[in-house]
Protein backbone atom coordinates (compact mmCIF):
# COMPACT_ATOMS: atom_id res chain seq x y z
CA UNK A 1 0.00 0.00 0.00
CA UNK A 2 1.54 3.50 -0.60
CA UNK A 3 0.70 4.72 2.83
CA UNK A 4 3.62 3.19 4.03
CA UNK A 5 5.40 6.06 6.44
CA UNK A 6 3.88 7.75 9.46
CA UNK A 7 3.92 11.68 7.69
CA UNK A 8 1.87 9.88 4.05
CA UNK A 9 -0.35 7.86 6.57
CA UNK A 10 -0.95 11.48 8.59
CA UNK A 11 -1.48 13.33 5.06
CA UNK A 12 -4.22 10.56 3.74
CA UNK A 13 -5.82 10.52 6.71
CA UNK A 14 -6.16 14.92 6.66
CA UNK A 15 -7.45 14.11 2.97
CA UNK A 16 -10.46 11.50 4.14
CA UNK A 17 -11.30 14.19 6.17
CA UNK A 18 -11.67 16.09 4.28
CA UNK A 19 -13.69 14.39 1.44
CA UNK A 20 -15.80 13.59 4.56
CA UNK A 21 -16.46 16.88 5.31
CA UNK A 22 -17.52 17.95 2.01
CA UNK A 23 -19.73 15.09 1.45
CA UNK A 24 -21.09 16.29 5.11
CA UNK A 25 -21.81 19.62 3.83
CA UNK A 26 -23.16 18.71 0.79
CA UNK A 27 -25.30 16.23 2.10
CA UNK A 28 -26.51 18.74 4.51
CA UNK A 29 -27.43 21.29 2.15
CA UNK A 30 -29.21 18.44 -0.40
CA UNK A 31 -31.14 17.86 3.48
CA UNK A 32 -31.86 21.37 4.00
CA UNK A 33 -33.07 21.59 0.48
CA UNK A 34 -35.61 19.18 1.18
CA UNK A 35 -37.42 20.80 3.95
CA UNK A 36 -37.14 24.67 3.19
CA UNK A 37 -38.56 23.62 -0.32
CA UNK A 38 -42.15 21.83 1.57
CA UNK A 39 -41.96 24.63 3.85
CA UNK A 40 -41.92 26.77 1.04
CA UNK A 41 -44.48 25.00 -0.61
CA UNK A 42 -46.83 25.10 3.02
CA UNK A 43 -45.95 29.28 3.55
CA UNK A 44 -46.50 30.23 -0.02
CA UNK A 45 -43.05 31.63 0.19
CA UNK A 46 -41.79 32.38 -3.56
CA UNK A 47 -38.66 34.04 -2.36
CA UNK A 48 -37.68 30.52 -0.26
CA UNK A 49 -38.28 28.86 -3.05
CA UNK A 50 -36.37 30.95 -5.83
CA UNK A 51 -33.66 31.13 -3.05
CA UNK A 52 -33.49 27.22 -2.67
CA UNK A 53 -33.25 27.06 -6.78
CA UNK A 54 -30.44 29.20 -6.65
CA UNK A 55 -28.55 27.64 -3.91
CA UNK A 56 -28.89 24.25 -5.86
CA UNK A 57 -25.75 25.78 -7.14
CA UNK A 58 -23.97 25.65 -4.13
CA UNK A 59 -24.35 21.73 -3.88
CA UNK A 60 -23.13 21.53 -7.48
CA UNK A 61 -20.47 22.93 -6.86
CA UNK A 62 -19.68 20.95 -3.79
CA UNK A 63 -20.36 17.48 -6.03
CA UNK A 64 -17.34 18.93 -8.52
CA UNK A 65 -15.07 19.54 -5.85
CA UNK A 66 -15.37 16.37 -4.17
CA UNK A 67 -14.67 14.66 -7.82
CA UNK A 68 -11.53 16.83 -7.69
CA UNK A 69 -10.61 15.80 -4.14
CA UNK A 70 -11.37 12.15 -5.42
CA UNK A 71 -9.17 12.00 -8.44
CA UNK A 72 -6.19 13.66 -6.68
CA UNK A 73 -6.66 11.10 -4.11
CA UNK A 74 -6.56 8.54 -6.69
CA UNK A 75 -3.49 9.99 -8.03
CA UNK A 76 -1.47 10.86 -5.06
CA UNK A 77 -2.42 8.00 -2.64
CA UNK A 78 -3.32 4.89 -4.29
CA UNK A 79 -5.52 3.82 -1.60
CA UNK A 80 -6.27 0.31 -1.37
CA UNK A 81 -8.98 -2.06 -0.02
CA UNK A 82 -11.29 -0.50 2.71
CA UNK A 83 -9.44 2.81 1.96
CA UNK A 84 -10.39 2.82 -1.82
CA UNK A 85 -14.24 1.95 -1.17
CA UNK A 86 -14.41 4.75 0.98
CA UNK A 87 -12.97 6.72 -1.41
CA UNK A 88 -15.25 5.58 -4.75
CA UNK A 89 -18.12 5.74 -2.36
CA UNK A 90 -17.63 9.41 -1.67
CA UNK A 91 -17.82 10.13 -5.47
CA UNK A 92 -20.42 8.10 -5.83
CA UNK A 93 -22.40 9.52 -2.69
CA UNK A 94 -22.25 12.87 -4.07
CA UNK A 95 -23.62 12.21 -7.41
CA UNK A 96 -26.48 10.74 -5.90
CA UNK A 97 -26.89 13.67 -3.26
CA UNK A 98 -26.42 16.31 -6.21
CA UNK A 99 -30.11 14.55 -7.65
CA UNK A 100 -31.79 14.71 -4.41
CA UNK A 101 -30.79 18.60 -4.64
CA UNK A 102 -32.48 18.19 -8.09
CA UNK A 103 -35.50 17.17 -6.18
CA UNK A 104 -35.98 19.82 -3.86
CA UNK A 105 -34.75 22.33 -6.34
CA UNK A 106 -38.04 20.78 -8.11
CA UNK A 107 -40.64 21.20 -5.41
CA UNK A 108 -39.43 24.61 -4.90
CA UNK A 109 -39.84 25.54 -8.53
CA UNK A 110 -43.83 24.44 -8.34
CA UNK A 111 -44.49 26.92 -5.34
CA UNK A 112 -45.38 29.46 -7.99
CA UNK A 113 -47.84 27.21 -9.59
CA UNK A 114 -48.86 26.18 -6.27
CA UNK A 115 -49.75 29.18 -5.15
CA UNK A 116 -53.27 29.12 -5.02
CA UNK A 117 -53.77 25.85 -4.47
CA UNK A 118 -55.84 25.21 -1.08
CA UNK A 119 -58.16 22.60 0.16
CA UNK A 120 -55.97 19.85 -1.03
CA UNK A 121 -55.57 17.17 2.32
CA UNK A 122 -52.46 16.16 0.59
CA UNK A 123 -50.53 19.12 0.45
CA UNK A 124 -50.87 19.10 4.66
CA UNK A 125 -49.59 15.85 4.46
CA UNK A 126 -46.12 15.93 2.36
CA UNK A 127 -44.16 17.94 5.10
CA UNK A 128 -44.83 14.43 7.28
CA UNK A 129 -43.40 12.73 3.97
CA UNK A 130 -40.61 15.43 3.59
CA UNK A 131 -39.24 15.20 7.43
CA UNK A 132 -38.98 11.00 6.76
CA UNK A 133 -36.63 11.59 3.57
CA UNK A 134 -35.00 14.39 5.61
CA UNK A 135 -33.76 12.47 8.19
CA UNK A 136 -32.92 9.29 6.30
CA UNK A 137 -30.62 11.58 4.32
CA UNK A 138 -29.14 12.78 7.91
CA UNK A 139 -28.97 9.35 9.14
CA UNK A 140 -27.09 7.58 5.90
CA UNK A 141 -24.50 9.95 5.88
CA UNK A 142 -23.70 9.69 9.67
CA UNK A 143 -23.39 6.20 8.91
CA UNK A 144 -21.31 7.18 6.23
CA UNK A 145 -19.13 9.28 8.61
CA UNK A 146 -18.87 6.78 11.02
CA UNK A 147 -18.37 3.85 8.34
CA UNK A 148 -21.64 2.28 10.78
CA UNK A 149 -23.18 -0.58 8.32
CA UNK A 150 -25.74 -1.15 10.65
CA UNK A 151 -27.11 2.13 10.59
CA UNK A 152 -27.10 1.85 7.01
CA UNK A 153 -29.21 -1.71 6.76
CA UNK A 154 -31.51 0.87 9.38
CA UNK A 155 -32.21 3.51 6.46
CA UNK A 156 -32.80 0.97 4.08
CA UNK A 157 -35.43 -0.29 6.32
CA UNK A 158 -37.46 2.59 6.62
CA UNK A 159 -37.44 3.17 2.98
CA UNK A 160 -40.82 0.97 2.95
CA UNK A 161 -42.43 3.48 5.27
CA UNK A 162 -41.85 6.23 2.10
CA UNK A 163 -43.13 4.12 -0.53
CA UNK A 164 -46.19 3.41 1.87
CA UNK A 165 -46.51 7.04 2.32
CA UNK A 166 -46.30 7.66 -1.69
CA UNK A 167 -48.92 5.19 -2.03
CA UNK A 168 -50.93 6.62 0.55
CA UNK A 169 -50.58 10.34 -0.93
CA UNK A 170 -51.21 8.94 -4.70
CA UNK A 171 -54.06 7.59 -3.72
CA UNK A 172 -55.85 10.35 -1.86
CA UNK A 173 -55.08 12.62 -4.54
CA UNK A 174 -56.87 10.51 -7.25
CA UNK A 175 -59.63 10.45 -5.10
CA UNK A 176 -59.48 14.91 -4.76
CA UNK A 177 -58.83 14.85 -8.42
CA UNK A 178 -62.38 12.68 -9.09
CA UNK A 179 -64.11 14.50 -6.37
CA UNK A 180 -63.06 18.17 -7.25
CA UNK A 181 -62.34 18.37 -10.93
CA UNK A 182 -61.07 21.71 -10.57
CA UNK A 183 -58.08 20.81 -8.24
CA UNK A 184 -56.46 18.44 -11.08
CA UNK A 185 -53.84 20.89 -12.20
CA UNK A 186 -52.56 21.85 -9.04
CA UNK A 187 -53.12 17.94 -7.72
CA UNK A 188 -50.76 17.29 -10.66
CA UNK A 189 -48.24 19.13 -9.32
CA UNK A 190 -48.56 17.83 -5.53
CA UNK A 191 -48.34 13.95 -7.12
CA UNK A 192 -45.11 15.33 -8.60
CA UNK A 193 -43.54 16.83 -5.47
CA UNK A 194 -44.70 13.72 -3.54
CA UNK A 195 -42.66 11.23 -6.13
CA UNK A 196 -39.52 14.06 -6.04
CA UNK A 197 -39.95 12.84 -2.10
CA UNK A 198 -40.21 8.89 -2.77
CA UNK A 199 -37.38 9.08 -5.29
CA UNK A 200 -34.92 11.15 -2.74
CA UNK A 201 -35.87 7.95 -0.19
CA UNK A 202 -35.04 5.85 -3.03
CA UNK A 203 -31.61 7.60 -3.48
CA UNK A 204 -31.05 7.81 0.63
CA UNK A 205 -31.09 3.82 0.34
CA UNK A 206 -28.65 3.63 -2.76
CA UNK A 207 -26.23 5.68 -0.59
CA UNK A 208 -27.13 3.32 2.70
CA UNK A 209 -25.91 0.41 0.17
CA UNK A 210 -22.93 2.13 -1.02
CA UNK A 211 -21.73 3.24 2.45
CA UNK A 212 -22.44 -0.57 3.71
CA UNK A 213 -19.96 -1.62 0.66
CA UNK A 214 -18.02 0.59 1.81
CA UNK A 215 -17.93 -0.16 5.37
CA UNK A 216 -18.23 -4.06 5.11
CA UNK A 217 -16.73 -5.11 1.27
CA UNK A 218 -20.13 -7.16 0.97
CA UNK A 219 -23.55 -5.82 -1.25
CA UNK A 220 -26.28 -5.53 0.80
CA UNK A 221 -29.15 -7.89 0.31
CA UNK A 222 -31.70 -6.57 -1.86
CA UNK A 223 -34.51 -4.75 -0.10
CA UNK A 224 -38.45 -5.19 -1.25
CA UNK A 225 -40.84 -1.90 -1.75
CA UNK A 226 -43.52 -1.16 -0.17
CA UNK A 227 -46.74 -3.30 -0.30
CA UNK A 228 -48.78 -2.49 -4.03
CA UNK A 229 -46.32 0.46 -4.33
CA UNK A 230 -47.38 2.58 -7.39
CA UNK A 231 -44.35 3.05 -9.84
CA UNK A 232 -45.65 5.93 -12.02
CA UNK A 233 -42.58 8.48 -12.78
CA UNK A 234 -42.26 12.37 -12.92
Amino acid sequence: MATTTGHTVKAFDDDLRTLRALVSEMGGRAEAAVTDSLEALVRRDLDAAARIVEDDKKIDALEAEIERQVVRLLALRAPMADDLREVLAAMKIAGVVERMGDYAKNIAKRVTVLQDAKGIEPLSILPAMGRLVSEMLREVLDAFAKRDAEQAVEVCRRDRAVDDFYNSVFRTLLTHMMENPHTITASTHLLFIAKNLERIGDHATNVAEMVYFAATGRQMAERSRGANSVTTEN
